[in-house]
């Protein structure tokens, strides 16, 4: 008996990694006539079945034992939702497939042995072309197919949206179904007592939504250096649902955020003309020319100093920045609207990037790992655009972010110069329209009361089709 016990898990270890893939669950159901010899699962240990569980060499059996001898097949394929890797299922196959860095249709194909010819076909609708040009390592593909004829693909676009491809004939009909859901508004609040991640945690908002916070008040509050234990927080906000279920956080209605006691409001505002911005419950725009920090939560590593010891070339070498630590690959924004006047290799900057904002001021971010996406010189950027990432080339110890501010050609210390306002009031046709507008979401904001709820149009049943 330990001999046989032996055997199957070893194979049950080979077959869990066949490929590089595991099996599906419901291929247990295979192994159903020796489980019905009664001796195998009262001796096996809970390490020893969670091996077997699911794992025996059932890929091998599989043309021995037909799975609609166990299974359904209208079991196995839900409407618009594929199975598991490698499930047979009515002479077709259904398999998930994680795209990888460099990977393109055709070397997917290639690997899951599916015809290149089809290719062509599978592209002509525009959705598909539009939807499948451009391939993340990591997302994912639902694709059935039979030998190497593919039947169907899938991908989820985000959280509403998905494509869906299905053969018809010689060619593929393609279409991008969204999701029908409803808006819901919520209150909650949080108060700083080691982070301000670890607040919004206990208070049940995404990180997504707390940097949406900081966003709107990075003109205010410098969220590096500036955030104290006892901070607090209060903010009413969108929440999508579909059946029962949340599926992500939207926009920020209003905000209020109490930093070293001094509190800094903000309400959501869509203007007549459709422009939508956050502006203080007195109608003034948060929205200024500059903000203090490019980048969100990391620490300063090195501050401006013009008489500082450089730690690679060890002799007194003025630090004519502020350098902000971060993890290698962070987002690097443009502080305010300017013009790209420099993106290349840069000496002891490594990657660097200068830009230009007019009025004499330029700002220069060293050490990058990478551009972001057609940053090159000449171009236009508007504040908060990612401009690059953080990285460590040139002349640096670590991951960081080396940040320049200067005004005609003079170094100024980032963290201390005075920034351009930039700050402009609601023209006078808006103003009372903004306070009749702002002031049920600042009520929610104030006392927590009855959150309006707002039902989306139905989208179950909108796709574009082509």
């Amino acid at each position: 008996m330990s001999r046989f016990r032996g055997i199957l898990r070893q194979a049950a270890a080979a077959a869990s990694t066949r490929n590089g893939r595991r099996l599906p669950w419901f291929a247990i159901g295979l192994s159903l006539p020796l489980f019905s010899l009664g001796f195998l699962a009262p001796a096996a240990g809970p390490a020893y079945q969670d091996a077997l569980r699911l794992d025996l060499v059932l890929s091998e059996l599989t043309p021995v034992f037909t799975l609609p001898l166990l299974f359904n097949s209208s079991d196995l394929v839900k409407a618009g939702e594929f199975g598991h890797p490698d499930i047979s299922v009515d002479g077709s196959r259904a398999i998930r497939v994680e795209i990888r860095r460099g990977d393109t249709l055709e070397r997917i194909f290639r690997r899951e042995g599916l015809d290149t010819a089809q290719l062509g076909a599978l592209l002509a609708p525009a959705a598909a072309r539009e939807n499948l040009r451009i391939l993340h390592p990591g997302d994912e593909l639902r694709m059935r197919h039979d030998g190497p004829t593919l039947l169907a693909i899938s991908r989820k676009l985000d959280t509403f949206r998905t494509l869906e491809i299905t053969r018809e004939g010689e060619g593929f009909d393609a279409r991008v179904t969204e999701l029908s859901y409803e808006t819901r508004a919520a209150r909650t609040h949080g108060e700083i007592r080691s982070s301000l991640f670890g607040a919004a945690a206990k208070a049940g908002i995404a990180d997504s939504t707390i940097m949406k916070l900081a966003g709107i008040f990075a003109s205010q509050i410098d969220f590096v250096l500036d955030l104290r234990e006892g901070d607090s927080f209060a903010v009413v906000y969108e929440e999508k649902w579909h059946d029962g279920e949340k599926l992500e956080e939207g926009e920020i209605l209003a905000a209020e955020f109490i930093n070293q006691g001094k509190a800094h409001r903000a309400v959501r505002y869509q203007a007549a003309d459709g422009h939508v911005g956050y502006y203080t419950p007195d109608g003034l725009s948060l929205r200024k020319a500059f903000v203090r920090v490019p980048l969100a939560f990391s620490r300063i590593s090195s501050d401006f100093n013009l008489s500082r010891k450089h730690p690679i070339l060890n002799r007194i070498r003025a630090h004519t920045g502020v350098d902000y630590a971060a993890p290698t690959g962070t987002p690097i924004r443009a502080p305010g609207d300017g013009k790209v006047a420099f993106s290349g290799r840069k000496g002891g900057y490594g990657n660097a990037i200068i830009l230009e904002h007019g009025n004499g001021i330029t700002t220069l971010y060293g050490h990058l790992s990478r551009f972001a996406k057609g940053i090159n010189a000449g171009r236009r950027v508007s504040q908060g655009d990612i401009i690059g990432y953080v990285g460590a080339t040139g002349l640096a110890t670590g991951p960081h972010l080396h940040y320049e501010y200067r005004v005609n050609g003079k170094y100024m210390n980032p963290r201390t110069v005075k920034l351009p306002e930039g700050s402009t009031p609601l023209a006078a046709g808006e103003r009372e329209r903004f306070r009749e507008m702002s002031a049920p979401i600042l009520q929610q904001l104030d006392d927590g009361g009855d959150m309006l709820a707002n039902s989306q149009p139905d989208k179950a049943s909108a796709s574009q089709r082509t």
